[in-house]
This record gives structure tokens, sequence and C-alpha cells, in this order.
């Protein structure tokens, strides 16, 4: 069995109405991860990346620049997190 590696990252910025959670969906599904992504109260948006550790730090790093009208001034990476179920990488609901 592959190792997986999780993380949950807070990313800070102009990050919402800017369709990040769409990239970071798009993003993460191209690299074969599950997890998710939401907006949060405070106008930062949260996300959870689970699988191969290269495409998890991939991933990390690509939160820094985001998509085209994103403004990223910080991303805080922890390990751990809720461990998604499946193999989806969702998009939550405000």
């Amino acid at each position: 069995m592959s190792e997986t590696r999780t993380i949950s990252v807070i990313v800070t910025g102009r990050v919402q109405g800017v369709s990040y959670r769409a990239w970071t969906q798009s993003e993460a599904r191209a690299r074969g991860l599950a997890g998710s992504v939401r907006n949060r109260d405070d106008g930062t948006v949260e996300a959870v990346f689970s699988g191969a550790p290269e495409a998890v730090a991939e991933m990390a790093a690509l939160c820094r620049s985001g998509p085209p009208g994103a403004r990223v001034t910080d991303v805080a990476a922890r390990d751990g997190g809720d461990v998604p179920r499946g193999d989806e990488f969702r998009i939550l609901r405000d």
C-alpha cells in the first residue's frame, strides 16, 4: 500500500469571489487528491488535501498563487486534518 499524507491549509488574502474553490478542486483532482475546500466566515479559504505525499506538497505550493484574480498573502499548512472518506475532492458549500 502506498503512503498517504493529509494536510490542512488556511489561505489568506483575496481568495473569495475569485473562483479559488473551483480552481483548488480542479488542481487537486488533476493530482489525484481527495479532500475538500470551503470558504470560511473570516474571508479565508480552508482546504484539506490527502494523497501521495509529493502531490500533497505540490498542491500546498500551488495554493500560494491560486487562480488568476486571487491575491494570496499567506498559506498556513499543518499536517493532519479530517481524513476524507473516499477518493473525491469536494467543494463544501457555505
